[in-house]
Order: structure tokens, then sequence, then C-alpha cells
């Protein structure tokens, strides 16, 4: 009757403490919300700039066809290659069909933005949840954790909305023909980039998952690198959850792009077995 007091405790002081982070995070990212609110225009402009066809692929499609007519002119003549350089911008818009629609997609835009602002806070509070499972050693290693868990989902959301993000929309927009008109939904648009900036910010933040892991012991360098074709595998599968095959192979590539980074992650910063592990390990064999 005495023992059971004392297991049920840690439990509920476990629940008690993630509730208390929780609510941090909550509050921080209302706030990050409230800053974001202002922004969230500029936001949706940025977002939707692809839809006009202008991108980096255009400009490198530009270049590629102005070096053509330099150096092949007969060609880039009977191919007409400079009408692609003539063609100005297409005006396009996003459209909504229900009411406050608008009002809700700024709210989604700036809670993503809110979270973002957050970051700091949210990983912060998630090592001090942590922490009591961790060595004095590691305790020390809070600012390091929280800047680069920051800084990583920070440039797998820019490295999504800067690099993929025209990649698909210019794709969807190369099917427009005569009689064929793209015509996108705002919180369906909206929704699809949300998305998908979180699942890269996510992605790029597997190799500190898979570092923290082996710093618990959880994972090594071996199991990881033994384990590569059901990690590609497993990258197959969580893209497989997007309809169209382009979201898809740009969602697997970075995402096993990031597995193999956690392995030379783990190679040289995670744990180390006990030399007399190693030892007793060896004499067994």
């Amino acid at each position: 009757m005495t023992e059971e007091p004392q297991t049920v405790q840690p439990f509920l002081e476990h629940l008690a403490e993630l509730r208390k982070r929780l609510i941090i995070i909550i509050t921080a990212v209302i706030i990050g919300m409230g800053f974001a609110w202002n922004l969230s225009g500029s936001i949706l402009s940025f977002v939707t700039k692809p839809l006009t066809g202008h991108t980096y692929l255009t400009d490198i499609k530009k270049r590629a066809y102005e070096e053509i007519g330099r150096r092949y002119p007969a060609v880039y003549r009977q191919l007409d290659l400079g009408k692609e350089t003539r063609e100005a911008p297409k005006e396009r818009m996003l459209n909504y069909s229900a009411p406050l629609e608008p009002f809700f997609v700024q709210c989604k835009i700036s809670i993503i933005s809110g979270f973002i602002l957050a970051l700091p806070i949210v990983f912060y509070q998630l090592w001090l949840f942590i922490a009591p499972g961790l060595t004095r050693k590691e305790r020390r290693m809070v600012v390091p954790f929280v800047s680069v868990s920051t800084v990583s989902f920070c440039v797998g959301a820019l490295f999504f909305l800067v690099i993929i993000w025209p990649v698909i929309i210019n794709f969807s927009l190369s099917y427009e023909a005569e009689g064929l008109r793209s015509w996108f939904n705002m919180s369906a648009y909206i929704n699809f980039c949300l998305r998908l900036i979180l699942m890269f910010g996510l992605i790029f933040e597997l190799p500190i998952l898979m570092l923290l892991l082996s710093r618990f012991g959880i994972v090594t360098y071996a199991f990881l690198a033994r384990n590569r074709r059901y990690a590609l595998l497993a990258s197959s599968i969580v893209a497989a959850f997007h309809a169209d095959l382009i979201t898809m192979f740009v969602i697997m590539a970075p995402l096993y792009m990031m597995y193999e980074i956690s392995i030379w992650l783990v190679l040289v910063f995670g744990r180390k077995k006990p030399a007399a592990v190693q030892e007793g390990s060896g004499e067994t064999e």
C-alpha cells in the first residue's frame, strides 16, 4: 500500500511539468501571433509571388535561352525561344468563395508565423522538460540546443519557400493552356503552403532529434547506418501522404538527406560507449 503513491507521484509530477511547459508555449505562440498579425499581408504577398510565373526558375530559363541564342542563333530562331523571354508576368490572384475566408486565412498565417517567432521559447521549454534525464554536462548545452534547433527550423522553412515552393507552383502553372486556366482557391493554396512550411521545418530538425536520441543512448551510429534502406522506405511513406508526385519527391529527397546528415552528426557528436563496455563486448566476441 505504501509503494503505490511512490509510483504514481512521479507520473503526476511529469504531467504537471508538461502542463506548465505547454501553457508557457501556448502563451508565447499567442504573443507571437499578435506581433505577426500586421505582417500577415506581406507574408501572403510573398507566398503568392510565384503565381506571376516570374521566379528564379524563369530567370535561369531566360539565361539559358539567351546563351542558346548567342551560340546557336539558328536553333534559337527556329524554336522561337525568344518568346519565353518576351512574355510579361501574368496577373493571377487567389480567389475565395466563403464569407470571412480571408480573415481565417490571415489567422492561420499569423498562428504559424507566431509559432516560428516563439521557437526559441518552444525549444527552451522542451529542453527544460527533458533536462532531468540529462547529465550535468549535457544540461549546459541548452543555448546551443535552442539556437541550433531554431536556426534549423527556420532554414527548413526558408528552403521550402525560396527553393521548393516556386517549383511546385511553376509545375502547376505549366498545365495552363487555351481553355484551361488556373483558378486557385485561397484557403487550399495557403493551407497547402503552411502545411509544407511546418513539414520542412520539422524535416530539418531530424538531425537534432537523432543527436538527442544518441545522447540518451537510444540510437547509435551503427544502428542508423545499418537501417538506411528502411529510412528511405519511411521517407517514401511520409511523402506518399501528398497526392502529387512532384510534392512527394521534394519531401522525400530532403527527408532522406537529413537522415544521412543525422548519421554523420551522431558519429561525430553522439554518445561514445565507455571503454569498459567496449572491452567487455570485445571479450564476449
